[in-house]
C-alpha cells in the first residue's frame, strides 16, 4: 500500500496519522466495503467525532465517508481487514480475523493519542467464512447503548461514531427474521488485539512479532516496569507488563459497573486495555457472581463473576506468544501483578463510583466486601444500590459504620437528587429496540443517550490508575 495522498484544507483538529501503514503488508488485507442499497444516518456521535476533527462534516459527507466509505483526506488510501487467530471459549480458532470489519483510518487526538476508526457490517472480507458480513440494526442499536453507557460509567470503551441503515434484510437464528441492517463506525485506541500476537506465534514470525511489539510500545505507550521486574529492559516484558495493568484495571471496571461482555475470547482484548466488540452483553439484574449474558455460554465461562480469571486467562494467552522473543521467568513475574493490581483498581472504581474518596486499600477491599455483602442480601441492582449510598447516605448497621468514616467527594449534581438512577437493564433495551422494530420511533432511543450522558456528567471521569502520569509522560 502507498502512502495517503497529501492532505487538503481540513480543520486542525483533524490530524491522519495512518501509522499501521509499514505493517499493512502483512497485519491485514486491502478490501473493499459492500455496496449498500441505501444508506439513512441514524446516529452521529458529535462529542466523539470534535475529539478527531470530524465534527464539521454534513450528513451528506459523513454518509460518504461511513457508508460508502470515501477514504478520508490524508489516510488509509484502502481499507484493511486485518489478521489475527483466537480462543474462543478457550478453543483455539486459526480461521477467524476481521469478518465483517476492517480498519478504516487513524488520526490523533487532541492529546496525542492514536485512534483507530473500525467497523462493523462493513461487507465480507477473506476472513468472513460462510458470513454474510453484516450487521442487523437491532445490533447496532445495541453497541450505541452498551458504549454510551459504559462511558458513563467510568469504563474504557470504545465509542459508537457512526450508525447508518443499510436497507438490506438480513436472516439470524437469534432473532425475528428478515430484520434490518446497518454499517457502525467505531472509535478505538487500536485494534491489536492478544489474538494478533497469537497468529504470529503460530505461524512462527520472530521478526514481525518483534515489528508489532515495537509498534505497540510506540504508539500505546504506558508506564515502564517495576524497578525490580526481572528483564525490564526487554520490550516483550515491557509490553506485557502494560498489558496486565491495563487489562486488570479493564477487569476491574467491569465488576464495578455491573457489567457481563459475554464473550472475552482473546480476539475480543484490545492490548490497550480498551473494551470493545459488544454482542450479548447484559447489566446486573442483581448481584449474582453466576449470571451469564451469552445464552450459548452454557458453562457460565464468562459469567459476571468469572470475568476477572477470564481477563487474567486471555494475559497468558499473550504471554505465550510473547515466548517467541522473550524467556519465561520475567513474563510469569509480569502476570503475577494481575491479582494485587486488580484489587488495587477495584478498590479505587469502586470508592469513586460510590462518590467517597479512598482511605487506603485494606480499608477499602474491607469497604467494597461489605457493600457485595449487602447488595446480595437485599437483592440489589447494582446502578440502585450505588445511587442510594452515594456519598455515604442511606446505609445502615455495619456498612453504615464503615462508610462514616469516608469523605463524601467534592461536587454535586441535579442527577444525584432524581427519584432513581439510570441503567440499561434487557426489558429496557428491548423496549427501544421495539420502538424502532415497529414504528421507526428513535425517541426513546435518543432520550436514553441524553439520560446516560447526564449521569456521566454527574460521576465525572474516573480517576486515573497509577502509573497513569507516567504513561504521559512516555508519550
Amino acid at each position: 500500500m502507498n502512502a495517503p495522498a497529501q492532505l487538503p484544507d481540513w480543520p486542525a483538529t483533524y490530524r491522519p496519522d495512518p501509522a499501521i501503514l509499514p505493517l499493512a503488508g502483512w497485519i491485514g488485507d486491502a478490501v473493499a466495503a459492500a455496496d449498500f442499497p441505501t444508506a439513512r444516518l441514524r446516529w452521529r456521535n458529535d462529542r466523539a467525532a470534535a475529539s478527531i476533527g470530524l465534527d464539521h462534516l454534513d450528513d451528506e459527507a459523513w454518509i460518504s465517508h461511513f457508508a460508502r466509505f470515501t477514504p478520508l483526506p490524508g489516510n488509509l488510501p484502502q481499507p484493511l481487514a486485518l489478521r489475527y487467530h483466537g480462543h474462543q471459549f478457550r478453543v483455539y480458532n486459526p480461521e477467524i480475523g476481521d469478518g465483517r470489519g476492517f480498519l478504516f483510518a487513524q488520526l490523533r487526538a487532541g492529546d496525542g493519542r492514536l485512534l483507530d476508526l473500525g467497523t462493523k457490517g462493513s461487507g465480507t472480507t477473506p476472513y468472513s467464512r460462510s458470513g454474510d458480513g453484516r450487521l442487523t440494526l437491532k445490533g447496532a442499536v445495541r453497541e450505541i447503548l452498551a458504549t454510551e453507557m459504559l462511558e458513563a460509567l467510568g469504563v474504557n470503551t470504545s465509542k459508537t461514531l457512526s450508525v447508518i441503515e443499510t436497507g438490506e434484510e438480513l436472516w439470524r437464528n437469534d432473532e425475528p427474521s428478515p430484520t434490518r441492517s446497518a454499517v457502525l463506525v467505531r472509535l478505538s485506541h487500536s485494534h491489536i488485539r492478544i489474538g494478533t500476537f497469537q497468529r504470529l506465534l503460530a505461524i512462527g514470525d520472530e521478526a514481525r512479532m518483534a515489528a508489532l511489539v515495537a509498534y505497540c510500545l510506540a504508539q500505546f505507550p504506558g508506564p515502564p516496569p517495576p524497578d525490580d521486574a526481572p528483564g525490564r529492559e526487554q520490550p516483550a516484558v515491557q509490553l506485557l507488563h502494560q498489558v496486565v495493568e491495563r487489562l486488570a484495571d479493564l477487569a476491574a471496571s467491569y465488576m464495578v459497573a455491573g457489567f457481563v461482555h459475554g464473550v472475552l475470547n482473546t480476539d475480543n482484548m484490545n492490548i490497550t486495555g480498551e473494551s470493545f466488540d459488544y454482542g450479548p452483553w447484559r447489566w446486573l439484574p442483581r448481584w449474582d457472581p453466576g449470571f451469564t449474558a451469552a445464552y450459548f455460554d452454557h458453562a457460565g465461562l464468562y459469567a459476571f463473576g468469572r470475568q476477572p480469571e477470564a481477563i487474567h486467562w486471555n494475559c497468558g494467552q499473550l504471554a505465550v506468544a510473547l515466548r517467541l522473543l522473550a524467556d519465561s521467568a520475567p513474563l510469569v513475574a509480569a502476570l503475577e501483578r494481575f491479582g494485587p493490581l486488580y484489587m488495587e483498581h477495584v478498590a479505587r472504581r469502586w470508592c469513586w463510583r460510590l462518590g467517597v474518596a479512598p482511605r487506603g486499600l485494606e480499608e477499602d477491599a474491607r469497604l467494597v466486601s461489605l457493600c457485595e455483602r449487602d447488595m446480595r442480601a437485599g437483592g440489589w441492582q447494582p446502578d440502585a444500590f450505588f445511587f442510594a449510598h452515594r456519598g455515604g447516605r442511606g446505609a445502615r448497621g455495619a456498612l453504615a459504620e464503615a462508610l462514616a468514616a469516608y469523605e463524601p467527594l467534592p461536587g454535586a449534581h441535579p442527577y444525584w437528587a432524581e427519584p432513581a438512577p439510570q441503567s440499561l437493564l434487557i426489558e429496557e433495551v428491548e423496549a427501544i429496540w421495539a420502538a424502532i422494530d415497529a414504528a421507526d420511533d428513535w425517541e426513546p432511543l435518543y432520550a436514553k443517550l441524553a439520560a446516560l450522558r447526564r449521569m456521566g456528567e454527574a460521576h465525572g471521569p474516573a480517576p486515573a490508575p497509577a502509573g497513569h502520569a507516567a504513561a504521559q509522560a512516555h508519550k
